[in-house]
């Protein structure tokens, strides 16, 4: 996995929840590009337009709350978002995140001093997130070596896949 990743914020409140992630009129489609077209459009009408390769996603409490659907993840993570930062996430979306590699953080301090358009660097082997704009550095719990590969190879189909070839 490389080492650190450089992005702009996309900030957003508490209980962003799956509904608005993608909105459930969308649903009847699986194709990722398309639900990329719709991510975030019913709170940020702009997000799915402007969203750049890279960009991050920071929330505050309960990220990814409502419905289990993985069109949501599946949707930030096709809009070409890296990763997602909050104070929490709902289990079943933390989940759904990391199977599609999507990297999902957890952070108390970071949202609370981050604004919208500010560049953040990730360093997900070292467990350190820096706020380039504003020169200020957090610790975030780096996550396992064998979950590192899983995002790294692009989520659990592609990492299974890639285990039983290796055997």
């Amino acid at each position: 996995m490389n080492n650190s990743h450089k992005g702009k914020v996309w900030k957003y409140k508490d209980n962003v929840d799956t509904d608005v992630i993608i909105p459930a009129r969308y649903l009847n489609s699986t194709d990722a590009k398309e639900l990329a077209g719709h991510c975030m459009e019913d709170i940020d009408a702009q997000f799915a337009s402007n969203v750049q390769q890279g960009d991050i996603i920071v929330a505050e409490e309960n990220f990814g709350c409502g419905s289990s659907r993985e069109h949501a993840p599946i949707a930030i993570k096709a809009c070409g978002v890296y990763a997602v930062i909050a104070k929490s996430f709902a289990r079943i979306f933390y989940r759904n995140a990391i199977n599609i590699g999507l990297p999902i953080i957890e952070s108390s301090k970071l949202p609370e001093e981050t604004e919208a358009g500010d560049e953040l660097e990730i360093d997900m082997v070292n467990g350190v997130v820096k706020n380039l704009t504003k020169d200020k550095t957090y610790e975030i719990a780096p996550f396992p070596a064998e979950i590192q590969e899983l995002i790294s190879t692009g989520g659990l189909i592609n990492y299974t896949k890639q285990k039983l070839e290796r055997k």
